[in-house]
């Protein structure tokens, strides 16, 4: 019997509602919320005493969502709107029964604190779908962000704005000023905005709004009512500029005789960001010579599959306001995949990358790490009412390798001058029912070197169309969708290497599809996704089909996982949205999938379980379930035959405690097992708070692996006919990995923190067992020295094999391929800001690393290697200034 029949025979007096406090029919939220004109500013201190407050209207009419949805809240909450020639204002008076009980945990700015906090939600297009939030927790932490998609949140934007909270015996008190210079609008006499606002009582999990979205609904901003009372304001002219200059100090060990690095690098900079308005509705962001080294640095990742690793962006400029570029994603609120790779037509990461050229061997080189950004400019908005656009423009410079052989001197050219181009438009048309758009993206390249073209595409083009459809007046069904197409152009070297890299595999010698065209200079493709959900009731699905065709690839300046994909699934699934005896929330779900490959061969099936359970006390169970039948392998031997996935089965278990406690305990353990297969991993997380200003967070990671088949090498055979004329080699890994991501967070006041970051990583692989693949559309391997031929250890480490016995002419060999891997990166960021939007940072980035070929995990050793490894230290300062003239 299955865990879901068990489950649900024996949960449903568990969930069956409860009593709860009755609902309190006064409270109800009001039509619109009317904003008081002032005859002066009101200062900003926290305390609502100012005499501009009495003549505000009160706002009033709270209501719970959480932990009882529509109940009246258990602490009244007063707000006050006003406003004057230049901002808006707002006070919030929060009661509370027991203030000594407020929970007020100071953090950097937009970080998740779990404290009493107040927020207010703006939506000054009134166009029901967009908008702004602007939050202030108990201890004075401020958060805001952006709105979309009618209740999605991108916390990447941070705007100039002011808030203040005071504590008395009544409870709390907040007051915000949000200059208009911060929003965009469209000037008119009168104003008519969407306002929301809620409250958060962290030590009973309540959140009350004005107007909620149930849980068992969709919708959040078509929900707000109207602000009305603003008139005669003018949209100011918006031109912010943001100077800054930089130290940076590099200093790593000495190599003697390397003349381009002496131990020591001191490097100053200068540079600037501007934001301007073009007008009341768009605006502009310009960047020349961006830093960025205040950014947590990037995980070390032992990847041995044939795909990139993908990192997230973490720069500022590439991620305030990047909403306006999620191509694919509108209408609907969630997206399910398996075994699914969306891709991604935009990668910001692309701009500044490192680079792609390859480089001679030579005694020394100096490789820049990436290509120097020169400038961007970005400009998002809204165009004639209901018109989103944004557009992206990058300039990167050109990048030169320095070599050293035997004393000679001499420089190669390993990334071109790059303009990076991205241009969006989507189109919402009333109440938010329809949705339309495109998207293109160009990289245009520059080349000195012209053997440098056989590394990288000279040009790239992508483009796609998007949108949605309500089906039905109430919103609950929806079609979501999206269509497009690359090409790209370079030399028949260049190109030939596309068709050959993993994300294509045209070189498959048994596909009947593709073959790789070595005279082609350009490569073409298209790929389309639909979505059909239900998102609204306790019932709801998600069905999908999505298709990648062979040639289609926007990697250069998107991200592309793998191509000749033809995906499809049917789900669904049930909320229990009210609480019960024993849970207070449930959901319960599934789903059937499948993949083809571009001849029709199923690559990848099976059936998913998955679900959640929450207790009355906040505790949180969830789990996935998941079974693949026998399915045919297109990528195993990297560009070689097909070969077959036995059947596997996946677990996935995970439990969370109660957030609003100290201490907060996350676990996740999961396996797959299949034939002679085998993976587990255990995940625990702890963030603890000594402190109201302090958050230690520690997660470490473990995995250990038995795979038979982990690839080794591709080795030219005439007389392996039966693999087309090569020998696909794998050995079986036991492969060890423990990781731990630690955090440290001290928050000294709403302005000055510090962040600590550091991952250390142990990962060590012992291979055996060398075989190759027998035949194909099988799961048949030929072991060395086992099932025939011979295999043998030479003294310098590499293995030889005769796979045939008694033939000494047929030989093939390679490296032992067992890897010790250890890592440690870390910075800390000591961030001041010393005026509204002007900020210090102070940055220590460390880096060490060592390897060695032993494939034993030897934890003690480990560590030992790792704290003599050479390291590599940053220190910067960079200083800001906001001029808002």
């Amino acid at each position: 019997m299955s865990l879901a029949v068990i489950w649900l025979a024996g949960s449903a007096a568990a969930l069956a509602p409860t009593p709860v406090i009755a609902p309190d029919s006064s409270a109800v939220a009001p039509q619109q919320v009317r904003a008081t004109r002032l005859v002066r500013p009101i200062v900003i201190d926290g305390v609502l005493h100012d005499g501009m407050w009495e003549g505000a209207e009160r706002v009033t009419g709270f209501l719970q969502r959480d932990p009882n949805e529509g109940m009246a809240p258990t602490e009244s909450t007063y707000v006050y709107v006003a406003y004057d020639d230049a901002a808006l204002y707002i006070g919030a008076r929060l009661f509370d029964t027991h203030p000594d009980s407020i929970v007020a945990r100071l953090g950097r700015r937009d970080a998740q604190t779990n404290s009493d906090a107040f927020t207010v939600y703006i939506d000054p297009y009134h166009d029901r779908r967009s908008g702004y939030y602007f939050a202030i927790n108990a201890a004075g932490t401020l958060s805001d962000g952006t709105l979309y998609n009618d209740e999605w949140d991108d916390n990447s934007w941070d705007g100039v704005w002011e808030g203040k909270v005071s504590r008395d015996s009544l409870g709390w008190t907040a007051e915000l000023r949000i200059p208009y210079s911060q929003l965009r609008f469209i000037q008119k006499p009168q104003y008519v905005w969407g306002i929301n606002f809620r409250r958060d009582i962290a030590r009973k999990n309540e959140r009350d709004y004005l107007v909620y979205t149930p849980k068992n609904g969709s919708g959040f901003v078509s929900r707000f009512v109207d602000l009305v009372g603003i008139e005669r304001v003018t949209p100011p002219p918006r031109l912010e500029v943001l100077p800054y200059t930089t130290g940076k100090a590099e200093l790593s060990s000495r190599t003697p005789g390397n003349p381009f690095n002496d131990g020591s690098k001191l490097t100053p900079g200068i540079g600037a960001d501007a934001r301007i308005g073009l007008g009341p509705n768009l605006t502009l962001n310009a960047t020349v010579n961006p830093d960025f080294g205040q950014v947590e640095v990037d995980p070390a990742v032992v990847n041995l599959s044939d795909a990139e690793t993908f990192f997230q962006e973490k720069r500022p400029f590439f991620i305030e306001g990047a909403s306006i570029f999620n191509f694919g994603r509108g209408g609907a609120r969630n997206y399910w995949g398996f075994n699914w790779a969306e891709p991604r037509f935009f990668y910001s990461r692309r701009i500044g990358r490192a680079p792609q050229g390859s480089v001679p061997s030579a005694d020394f080189s100096d490789m820049p790490v990436g290509a120097h950004i020169l400038g961007a400019l970005k400009m998002t908005g809204k165009a004639a009412g209901s018109w989103n656009v944004g557009a992206l423009s990058a300039v990167t410079g050109r990048e030169t390798a320095q070599l050293d052989t035997a004393g000679t001197l001499f420089k190669k050219e390993v990334e071109p001058l790059t303009y990076y181009g991205v241009f969006r438009v989507q189109k919402e048309f009333p109440d938010g029912r329809q949705g339309l758009g495109v998207m293109s993206t160009v990289a245009a390249r520059g080349f000195q070197d012209p053997t440098l073209r056989d590394d990288v595409n000279a040009h790239s083009l992508a483009w796609g169309a998007d949108g949605w459809t309500f089906l039905d007046h109430d919103k609950r069904w929806v079609v979501t969708g999206w269509v497009g197409a690359s090409r790209i152009d370079g030399s028949a070297a260049r190109i030939t290497a596309v068709q050959e890299n993993p994300r294509h595999y045209f070189q498959q010698p048994d596909a009947g599809h593709v073959r790789v065209d070595s005279t082609a200079t350009s490569l073409t493709g298209w790929a389309a996704r639909v979505y059909v959900n239900k998102q609204k009731g306790n019932w709801f699905s998600n069905s999908a089909i999505g298709v990648i065709a062979p040639g289609f690839d926007v990697h250069d300046l998107g991200f592309l996982w793998r191509t000749g994909v033809i995906n499809m699934h049917v789900g669904a699934g049930y909320d229990w949205t009210k609480p019960g005896k024993v849970f207070r929330y449930a959901e319960l779900g599934g789903a059937l999938f499948r993949n083809y490959d571009w001849d029709g061969n199923i690559n990848w099936s099976g059936a998913f379980q998955f679900g959640t359970l929450q207790l009355l006390n906040y505790h949180q169970f969830n789990w996935d379930l998941a079974y693949n039948p026998w399915t045919v392998n297109n990528r195993r031997t990297r560009g070689g035959p097909l070969t077959l996935n036995p059947p596997g089965y996946q677990v996935d278990l995970g439990w969370q405690s109660d957030t609003r406690k100290a201490w907060v305990i996350n676990f996740q353990s999961g396996t797959y097992q299949a034939e002679s297969d085998r993976n587990w991993y255990v995940s625990p997380s702890v963030d603890f708070r000594p402190a109201s200003n302090v958050l230690l967070s520690v997660g470490p990671n473990l995995f250990r692996e038995l795979t038979p088949v982990q690839y080794v090498g591709t080795y030219a055979a005439p007389a392996a006919t039966a693999t087309f004329g090569n020998r696909y080699v794998f050995g079986t890994l036991h492969q060890t990995e423990l990781s731990a991501g630690i955090r440290l967070n001290w928050t000294y006041n709403p302005t000055l923190s510090l962040q600590v970051y550091a991952q250390p990583l142990i990962s060590a692989g012992r291979y055996g067992d060398f075989k190759e693949v027998t035949r194909p559309r099988s799961f048949d391997f030929t072991v060395y020295g086992r099932d025939g031929g011979t295999i043998a250890r030479a003294s310098d480490g590499t293995y030889v094999v005769h796979p045939i016995t008694g033939n000494t002419t047929d030989s093939l060999s390679f490296r032992d391929p067992n890897f010790n891997f250890v890592s440690l990166r870390g910075n800390a960021v000591l961030r001041w800001e010393y005026l509204p939007g002007s900020t210090i940072f102070f940055v220590w980035t460390q880096s060490r690393s060592d390897d060695e070929n032993i494939g034993d995990f030897q934890f003690r050793q480990s560590m030992d290697r790792l704290l003599h490894a050479k390291a590599e230290n940053i220190f910067l300062v960079k200083v800001s200034y906001w001029w808002n003239p």
